[in-house]
């Protein structure tokens, strides 16, 4: 290959990247020796990287290049996987063959996965290869991805701020350019508020899309697997390696993710299923992110109109006891629950005081949310609002362990009660999504005055993400995407 400046080769969309490596053009040692080493000079700012797996990322690359030299010389390259010598990062709270597993936790033993999680697995099969675990909240619990473990993840658009979570070292990995993409996993929003806070394509695919997402204790079936990305192509690109071929539309994602869909009628709301329990205000910046997006759609041809949703006032209580009913069963030794952050070590005290007639309750109650708000939701065609209603919040806000200026914070000072209040007016309409197990994307379409993105939310109907890529497709066509800030 030509010589590539490390500028070019990290601005590289995905998309190109894979199919450098395809043609041989890019071997997977020089892309995996690159990006280990942006890693190596900037994450100590970012904090993206809990674990970073260099020697074996290597010894990965080495096959993978022998597996390329071989197709090509049988003239069967075509075999090639679909992530042939990609590199990308798993979030700490997925199984990597080898590699500790820390739940974001110092409550745990951090012991080495004895083999590969449905995720890592699935995409080692299409032939990425992994250069470490990135940073996560404890339990994947919070919209910010700050823990007793490792440094918080910082947001390369101002280090002072936060990532985001849970996702938000992976995210904040791809935005600064230390990896091409990255899978997430979105229980309550952990794609979403990441990719809002780092100026990301985010996409949280509806329920049982993709097979690998799915975690223990998640009783309520919220979680699922899905992209983190620069480009939509990036995130088509990602999907068709996530999804089942028999699950994917004719062609995959990424050959169709560039058609603009058919001219659809979009609802523009502000409400939320928190408001009655933790009444928000919605910061300018993000009311100005929503009137661009509905700018961007309408300019496409789409047809934005206010859309009033109801919802249940009992809403904040059942997704928090379903939220957090993993936690309470979670195994750690008595004597190293002190270890736990304050919010953690709250939730688990009232998890396991919940007896289970009330969890079942909760469940059942989410389960006629969830029909009662897609019936609402059905008279368009997508629901749209801001995907975050503050912009990114700074480091230690949500414990008030500290501000933008300060360090790292050595005491947790913050209150849980206070701390999962801010959390919901941060992020007050992302958990709803996971309860009705609807595909949504957030997408980047405003720049504060200080330099940070914002984003909107699109939230579509069962079986909706290639719709919902291609209105991204279209909105990253018609705007300036955020600069890769490296």
């Amino acid at each position: 290959m030509a010589e590539t400046s490390y500028l070019d080769l990290s601005r590289l969309t995905a998309v190109e990247l894979r199919d450098a490596l395809a043609s041989g053009e890019l071997s997977s040692r020089e892309a995996t020796g690159h990006f280990l080493s942006v890693i190596e000079q900037r994450n100590k700012q970012l904090g993206a990287f809990i674990t970073v797996t260099a020697d074996q990322a290597m010894s990965d690359a080495l096959v993978a290049d022998q597996l390329h030299a071989r197709l090509v010389r049988e003239g069967r390259s075509q075999e090639l996987p679909l992530l042939h010598g990609m590199p990308i990062a798993f979030k700490d709270l997925t199984d990597v063959a080898g590699v500790p597993t820390t739940h974001g936790s110092a409550a745990l033993e951090h012991i080495s996965a004895p083999e590969d999680g449905a995720l890592a697995a699935t995409l080692k099969r299409q032939g990425a290869i992994s250069l470490g675990k990135t940073q996560v909240p404890e339990f994947g619990l919070t919209a910010y991805s700050e823990n007793r473990v490792s440094p918080p993840s910082r947001n390369p658009y101002s280090l002072g701020r936060s990532s985001g979570g849970s996702s938000g070292g992976s995210a904040a990995a791809v935005a600064a350019g230390l990896i091409p993409f990255a899978p997430g996993t979105d229980g309550g929003g952990s794609i979403r508020i990441p990719a809002g806070a780092c100026g990301l394509v985010g996409l949280k695919p509806g329920r049982g899309v993709v097979p690998s997402g799915a975690s223990a204790g998640d009783a309520a079936k919220l979680v699922v697997a899905g992209p983190l990305a620069r480009t939509a192509a990036d995130a088509a690109l990602l999907m068709d390696a996530l999804v089942p071929r028999e699950q994917a539309p004719d062609g995959g994602y990424l050959a169709n993710v560039g058609r603009a869909p058919e001219p659809l009628k979009i609802g523009a709301s502000l409400d939320s299923p928190w408001a009655g329990v933790y009444p928000f205000a919605i910061e300018r910046d993000a009311l100005e992110a929503l009137a661009r997006g509905s700018e961007l759609l309408e300019k496409a041809g789409h047809s934005v109109t206010d859309a009033q949703i109801r919802y249940d006032n009992r809403y904040p209580e059942s997704f928090t006891a379903a939220w957090t009913a993993g936690v309470g069963s979670a195994r750690i030794a008595p004597q190293r629950e002190a270890l736990l952050t304050p919010l953690t070590r709250t939730f688990r005290r009232r998890a396991q005081q919940r007896s289970a007639s009330k969890v079942n309750e909760a469940l059942g109650f989410l389960r006629q949310f969830e029909h009662d708000t897609i019936a609402q939701y059905s008279e368009w065609d997508v629901i749209l609002m801001p995907t975050l209603a503050q912009t990114p919040r700074p480091v230690g806000w949500f414990t008030g362990g500290g501000h933008s200026g300060d360090p790292w914070p050595s005491e947790w000072a913050g209150d849980a009660d206070e701390d999962y209040k801010r959390q919901c007016e941060y992020a007050p309409w992302s958990s709803m999504v996971n309860v009705c197990g609807l595909p949504a994307i957030s997408i980047p379409v405003h720049m504060t005055a200080a330099g940070l993105p914002m984003g909107i939310q699109l939230i579509g109907r069962m079986g909706s993400e290639l719709q919902l890529l291609q209105l991204a497709a279209v909105v990253e066509a018609l705007t300036d995407a955020p600069a890769v800030p490296v």
